[in-house]
Order: C-alpha cells, then sequence, then structure tokens
C-alpha cells in the first residue's frame, strides 16, 4: 500500500456541520473541500452511515481525503440517531433513513461548492443505503458505487440463509446494540450530550427482537430490498464485492437484473475496501472509484465503461487455512451477466460418489431400487466453518473440511484429467427424506488435494420448511420425499489436474447457522440427485484485460496506542461435561485520536456453546465495552446479550450499563420470549 500525501487539490477540512431534514431534525456531517470548490464548483461524494464519524471509524476516512485530493467534495454523514446526529435510530434500512438520504443529497446539491452532480459510496450499511437511496431517484443523484452490500434483506443479509437463521444475526444486533446505545460528542453538540444519550439507551431498542419476530419473508424485510424493483434505480452502479465476503451473491444479481451501465467487480477479499484487501491481492481501488466518478460525476471518457461488465478474480486451489494473506489466481472478465462463456452441467451422484461423465440425476431415476443414504450429523460440524462474513484480518475462515466431513455424508470424484473452471452459483438437486418435520441441510463443495486436505470451495444452507418458499414455510411430512435444490453462494474458482470435487452433506452447521429444534435423520437418494456446476471456458479476453493500479491511501490519521489489539477465534472442548464453546474476541485496543484528543476503548467478545448433542442447548452470548475519555469527558458503556432455544421458542436476555466519571448513570435489561416458526 502506497500512501500518497501530495494531491492536485488543496483540501480544506470542516469538523462537522449539520445538514436540515424536512421535519426539523439535523444530521452531523464531515466534509472534505477541496479550496478550488469554493470558487469553482466540484462533484460531490456522499457517504452515509452509523458508525461515528467522528471517533470509531474515523480512520477509515482516509478514502474521502483521497478522493477529495483529486477535486471530488467529499461529505461523511451520520444517520439519524447515531454519532453526533439528532434523534435516535431504531432499525436498519428504515424508511425514514432513506428519506433521510434523499435530503442530504438534495442540501448538498444546493451549496455553493457543489455543482449539482452527487455520487453516493459506501461499504456494507453504506453499500446498502447507496441502492436503497438510488432507488427512490433523488435528481442530483448520478451515480452510486455500492460495495459488500445485500439487495435482499432476508436471504443475503446476515438474517437467515436458506431460511436458516445465521449465528450472524446475533453478532450483528450486538455490534447495533453497543453503536446505538453512545452518546453524542459535547465538542459538537453541546450540552444537550447527556439529554441525547440517555433518550438513546432508553428508545433505540433491541434489534435481535424484530429479527426474531419476522422468521419469514415479508414486508418486514422486503419494503427496502432494491430486489423487489430492480427498475426502481436509474441511475449507474458499479458493484463491489468479495469472495470471503458475506455479500457476494448481490453483484451477481445486480448485473443480471439492473437496466441501468453498471459494472461489478469481485475480488478473493473479505468484508473490506478492495485497496485494504485480504486476503490479497488488494488493487488500486481508490483510483478505479476516480475513473468511476470522472465518467459519471465529471462526463470524461476514462474508458472505463469500455471494459467488461464483470471482473472477478478467478481462485486456484490452496490447502486450508483459517485465514490467507494471499489467494492466488488471475483476473477474468465477462461482458454480460449471465455469461455466453459459461453452462450449466449436471453430474449424477451414486454412493458417495460424483459421476463427472455428465449424469442425468433426475427426479426418481430409479425409484423403488435405489437405497438411500442416512444422515444425522453430530454438532460438532460446523466449529471449523468460520464466519458467514468474513473479515479476513482474524482466523475466521473455514478450516480443514477433513474435520467437518467426519459428521457429514461425502460425494467424491475421481481425480480430474483436466482443470476445471466454475463461475457462478453451484447448486445440489437433492431427493430426500426426514423423520422428523423439521430439519435443514448445509452443502460444502471442496477442492480435495492430492494429500486429502479439503479445501471449502463454497456453501449454501436449506432450511427444509422452507424448500418451497420462505414466505410461507411448511414442515415436512415424515418419511415422505421431497426434490429439493439447494443454490450455494456464488464463487469463481479452478480445480487443477489432480484433485477432487467434493460435496458434504450435513444436518447442523452450527454456530453459523442456529440449530434445528431437535435432530432429525434425513435419507439422500444419490441416483436421483445431481451438482450443477457453472462451468466456464476461458477466454483470450482474460489476457487482454487492462491491469489495476496499485493499492493508494491518504495518509492516516495519527493515533496514540495504550492497549494493542486483540483478534482470535478459539475452540474450548471439555472432555468431561462435553461442552463445546466457540470463543470469538474482537478487541480494537485503547487508543487516542490525536487531532480530537479522544481517548477510545472498544472490545467485543462473543461465545457459542452446545452440550453433548442436546439442540436445545445452543447458546449464544455476546458481551461489549465501548468508552470515550477527553478532559472532563468520560464515559463507558457495557453491553451483553444472551440467545438460548428450546423446542419451540427463542429466550432473549440482554443487559445495557452505562457509567459516567465511574458512576453508572443507566441500567436496563430485557427478557424477550419469541416462538420458533419453522426454525
Amino acid at each position: 500500500m502506497s500512501v500518497v500525501d501530495s494531491f492536485p487539490y488543496q483540501v480544506r477540512e470542516i469538523e462537522n456541520v449539520f445538514i436540515p431534514m424536512r421535519d426539523g431534525a439535523q444530521l452531523a456531517a464531515r466534509i472534505w473541500l477541496p479550496e478550488e470548490a469554493e470558487r469553482t464548483p466540484m462533484p460531490a461524494i456522499l457517504e452515509y452511515i452509523p458508525y461515528r464519524k467522528r471517533d470509531i471509524t474515523r480512520a477509515r476516512d482516509t478514502n474521502h481525503a483521497y478522493l477529495a485530493g483529486h477535486g471530488y467534495v467529499c461529505i461523511r454523514v451520520d444517520m439519524r440517531g447515531s454519532g453526533d446526529s439528532d434523534g435516535v435510530l431504531t432499525d436498519e434500512y428504515t424508511q425514514l433513513e432513506q428519506e433521510d438520504g434523499v435530503d442530504a443529497i438534495a442540501w448538498i446539491a444546493e451549496q455553493s461548492w457543489c455543482d449539482g452532480n452527487v455520487g453516493m459510496m459506501g461499504i456494507s450499511w453504506g453499500g446498502f443505503n447507496s441502492l436503497q437511496v438510488a432507488a427512490k431517484q433523488p435528481a442530483a443523484l448520478k451515480a452510486i458505487i455500492s460495495l459488500c452490500s445485500s439487495d435482499d434483506l432476508y436471504a443475503d443479509n446476515m438474517h437467515y440463509m436458506g431460511g436458516c437463521l445465521l449465528g450472524d444475526n446475533l453478532s450483528e444486533a450486538t455490534v447495533m446494540f453497543a453503536f446505538n446505545t453512545l452518546p453524542p460528542d459535547p465538542q459538537i453538540v453541546g450540552n444537550r450530550w447527556r439529554d441525547m444519550w440517555f433518550d438513546r439507551m432508553e428508545n433505540s431498542g433491541l434489534w435481535l427482537e424484530p429479527w426474531l419476530e419476522h422468521q419469514r419473508r415479508g414486508p418486514y424485510w422486503s419494503t427496502s430490498s432494491v430486489n423487489e424493483n430492480y427498475a426502481a434505480i436509474q441511475c449507474p452502479v458499479y458493484a463491489v464485492g468479495g469472495w470471503a465476503d458475506g455479500f457476494t451473491n448481490t453483484v451477481l444479481r445486480l448485473m443480471q437484473h439492473l437496466e441501468v451501465p453498471r459494472k461489478g467487480l469481485i475480488g478473493p477479499w473479505g468484508h473490506k475496501y478492495p485497496h485494504q484487501g485480504m486476503p490479497g491481492p488488494a488493487i488500486g481501488f481508490l483510483q478505479e472509484a476516480l475513473r468511476w466518478w470522472d465518467h459519471w460525476l465529471k462526463g470524461r471518457d476514462t474508458g472505463i465503461m469500455d471494459e467488461p461488465m464483470l471482473r472477478a478474480w478467478e481462485q486456484d486451489s490452496v490447502p486450508p487455512d483459517t485465514s490467507y494473506e494471499q489467494r492466488p489466481g488471475r483476473w477474468i472478465g465477462e461482458s454480460g451477466w449471465p455469461s455466453a462463456n459459461i453452462r450449466e452441467r449436471r453430474y449424477g451422484l451414486g454412493p458417495y460418489t460424483i459421476h463427472m461423465g455428465e449424469g442425468h440425476g433426475g427426479p426418481h431415476q430409479r425409484e423403488g431400487q435405489e437405497r438411500a443414504l442416512a444422515l444425522q450429523s453430530p454438532l460438532s460440524v460446523g466449529l471449523a466453518a468460520g464466519k458467514w462474513c468474513s473479515y479476513a484480518a482474524t482466523p475466521d475462515l473455514p478450516g480443514d473440511q477433513r474435520e467437518e466431513d467426519g459428521g457429514s455424508l461425502i460425494f467424491s470424484s475421481r481425480q480430474l484429467a483436466e482443470a476445471l473452471d466454475i463461475f457462478g452459483v453451484p447448486e445440489l438437486e437433492l431427493e430426500i427424506s426426514s423423520n422428523k418435520p423439521q430439519a435443514m441441510l448445509a452443502v460444502r463443495l471442496s477442492d480435495v488435494a492430492p494429500d486429502g486436505k479439503s479445501t471449502r470451495v463454497t456453501y449454501g444452507l436449506l432450511n427444509l420448511s422452507h424448500r418451497d418458499s420462505d414466505a410461507n414455510p411448511e414442515p415436512l411430512v415424515p418419511h415422505r420425499r421431497y426434490r429439493v435444490r439447494i443454490p450455494m453462494n456464488g464463487i469463481a474458482q479452478r480445480f487443477p489436474p489432480g484433485h477432487q470435487l467434493r460435496v458434504s452433506i450435513s444436518t447442523s452447521y452450527w454456530p453459523l447457522a442456529w440449530l434445528p429444534p431437535a435432530p432429525a435423520q434425513v435419507d439422500i437418494y444419490p441416483d436421483s440427485s445431481a451438482l450443477i456446476l457453472p462451468e466456464r471456458t476461458p477466454g483470450e479476453e482474460d489476457n487482454r484485460l487492462p491491469e489495476f493500479f496499485e493499492p493508494e491511501e491518504a495518509p492516516p490519521i495519527k493515533v496514540q496506542n495504550y492497549a494493542a489489539s486483540d483478534h482470535n477465534w478459539l475452540l474450548h472442548r471439555d472432555l468431561a461435561t462435553k461442552e463445546s464453546t466457540l470463543e470469538v474476541i474482537n478487541d480494537q485496543g485503547h487508543f487516542r485520536i490525536e487531532d480530537i484528543g479522544t481517548e477510545v476503548r472498544r472490545s467485543t467478545r462473543e461465545w457459542y456453546s452446545t452440550f453433548n448433542d442436546d439442540f436445545t442447548s445452543a447458546r449464544g452470548e455476546t458481551y461489549t465495552e465501548r468508552s470515550f475519555k477527553r478532559d472532563d469527558w468520560n464515559v463507558e458503556v457495557y453491553t451483553r446479550t444472551v440467545l438460548t432455544c428450546d423446542e419451540g421458542h427463542f429466550f432473549i436476555h440482554a443487559q445495557l450499563d452505562a457509567y459516567e466519571d465511574d458512576y453508572r448513570v443507566f441500567s436496563k435489561n430485557w427478557e424477550k420470549v419469541i416462538p420458533r416458526d419453522h426454525m
């Protein structure tokens, strides 16, 4: 990564400006203003997120300094109820949030330093609301860049993948529980800071509750999901993701369904900007963003729209590991999506084998003769699954799949005689029956090396009650045969000669996915089942793709570190009590931000445990610490959330405690019981 400290334009930073909303509320904004824009108006780029522009995520704002140095006014806005903005934040992706975004864009376009052209860019939440605000069609919004985001809040956010409750549902609720209960900065909002703080703690709510109350696809999720109406987005879109991220399927769907000028980019990265991308290779994303903005906001011919619509990093085979510095591979490009270079090929399954000559795998191929393979997995399957959405800064990627395969039903191919390239969404079509009305399946596609090491390539989940509909789930009739189709996450991968493909199927995948209410035996009928692969023919055009620039960024903010960060995943197994616990440590240390003089301490821990083979023993617990200290300002906030279950209910216990000058000034407990709904 190269640090650039000299830019074409001199930039003045404005620490805070309040932007008025239609109802009189004000949103706090930080502005990077090229001095030239005060004489000659320039286009503007908005980032709009709830993660506190003033302190906790101040370090990420080097992006704005870089873009501003190249001739764009950059504005980062605290959403209503977050940071130094008015109000209380009560849920993610609300209609009020989107209306505020429209108002902010209108205000920006009217300023003397703006030429009336506005772009919107963000990663994660900022990528989500870039899409959602674009669907509102504000007149001044001319283009967006959406990174690591989703068009489908039910299935491809952190909530219900394949109708299965994700462990990240609790994890993300914990993140927001911590953020939503933090105070604004007295230096920005003045003496009203304490009243604003108490209002947030009292009224923001426990977001885990509504997320668990809506276990089916419905209006709660669809109202802000742009996949309900892709045509509402009328401005150009650049969608960016990474194969280790949890949101990558969105890029493929946006390329397929949007009707506007669009580009897609998928690297090997986790939940990171591509110039900071891990696993590498990182790319010069900020230069790529400038090419996009120069084209759509300044009308310059940068050549970016002459290049393939979709570029992706096709990964090569690597040994399994929980983290990687680099993923070897190559860039490939497609002029459109779906691509004529890719065709679906069906491979039949036999007893424990994949027939790599094309197989039929048709329904009821030999009904009455074929033998079913029984499957009932132990709860240890999933402990090596890694995180649903990897940040790739911790050991959160899937480990050697041989550990998982011992409790799974596996189907392996012969060794490949030649390389096999896939790009798209692999699927598994299965004929199944179950001895219980409620069950789940987790399926994995792995690359098995000649030495036996197995690296997960992609995976998918299906709550079998959701086999036909996420909106109207229906229990299984025990012992009746069903045909189900399980899509896996999109991927671009090359399997080398001499390696094998392996499909692994399990009836649990804890704690990536919450457990069904009771263990179930699922019978698989292999002769009526099939693996469907999106096989790609490499083309000469791949070799002619222009190279990305090397990564660059603006100088980082100055920070004094008092305590180092600590990121780790630990697996504890008590052989006496038969308890297994996965502990996730995300301690970002204790540091002082020099330019504002604020000390920040931030730490989160998570524990996911089960006892023996008891499905109702599943327990998730999270604990967060946040503190700010400066001169006569000294506040601390602690949260704890526990999620447990029995066969019919989820149970939430949550605690919030806040301190000022070492005195506890606020405390609140939550106890909630939520019925399980085919979950």
